[in-house]
């Protein structure tokens, strides 16, 4: 194994790509740079959750190299230690070779971390891709505060710890002034919505970001108060909640655009005494 003293990385061995994926099904790409398109290209060797959704996403890149002579190595939550250092090998052997997220950013809320962990302990260099990340997307676009905020990934299940993790979150944000990010599955996200409704107190912003990226794409802001008159059905679409609480005895400054604002004093009409 040789070293670059400069990057600390081993030279014989390949790269580890993080390649995103679209947010949701489109037929037209919306979000890849061509570089992305082009690094994919270039590689043959993929870890990836599910390999018949890895085919479809490399089909529609148009990858030249046909599915059946890739080579795929499921990555999920149940891969076993001793397949992630097969993938390690694969890597060592001097093959360049890219985690696909099937949605999204690789290693966020989503597996690969600890490939990528095992990558940098070997000295492997890893280089991330840029892609649609919906934890950005939907912060950037919710008017919450984005200079400190937590992203928690998936809440517990329906039920009690589900609800007890909901009235936390709320009292964090106001305690820290921090926006709370998170995610549900699918098809439970009607049921996590209108349980937000119910848990959170009715000045409490939560900022609902649905289908990002998407022709359908929607991104609402409202407080807990307006969000119950609110009619959304978000069922089985790919969503990500956000949600900012004020400390008890504040409020924030209303503004209506019809205020009728000074003038910069630079240019107000000097009265003559």
């Amino acid at each position: 194994m040789t070293s670059d003293k400069h990057t600390g990385t081993d030279s014989d061995a390949g790269t580890l790509y993080l390649i995103p994926a679209p947010l949701g099904k489109d037929p037209v790409n919306r979000v890849l740079p061509e570089h992305v398109i082009s690094v994919v290209h270039s590689l043959d060797a993929f870890f990836v959750e599910r390999i018949r959704q890895a085919n479809s996403y490399l089909r529609w890149l148009k990858h030249p190299v046909p599915d059946y002579k890739c080579r795929f190595y499921e990555l999920n939550k149940h891969t076993p230690g001793e397949d992630l250092l097969e993938m390690l090998s694969v890597l060592k052997n001097g093959v360049n070779a890219g985690i696909i997220s099937e949605a999204g950013c690789p290693a966020v809320a989503d597996p690969g971390s600890e490939l990528v962990r095992l990558a940098h302990e070997s000295g492997i260099r890893v280089v991330p891709l840029t892609g649609p990340s919906s934890v950005l997307l939907a912060l950037m676009a919710s008017g919450l505060n984005g200079q400190s905020f937590t992203f928690h990934g998936y809440l517990p299940k329906p039920g009690r710890e589900r609800t007890e993790k909901i009235r936390h979150l709320q009292t964090e944000s106001a305690r820290k002034n921090i926006t709370q990010i998170f995610m549900e599955t699918p098809f439970r996200n009607n049921q996590l919505l209108e349980e937000l409704r119910t848990e959170l107190d009715p000045d409490t912003l939560l900022s609902a970001g649905v289908n990002l990226t998407l022709p359908e794409e929607q991104i609402i802001t409202r407080r807990i108060s307006d969000w119950k008159s609110e009619t959304i059905d978000i069922d089985n679409k790919p969503a990500i909640f956000l949600i900012l609480a004020e400390k008890k005895g504040t409020s924030r400054p209303a503004f209506s655009g019809a205020q009728k604002q000074k003038k910069p004093a630079h240019k107000r009409k000097r009265v003559k005494k």
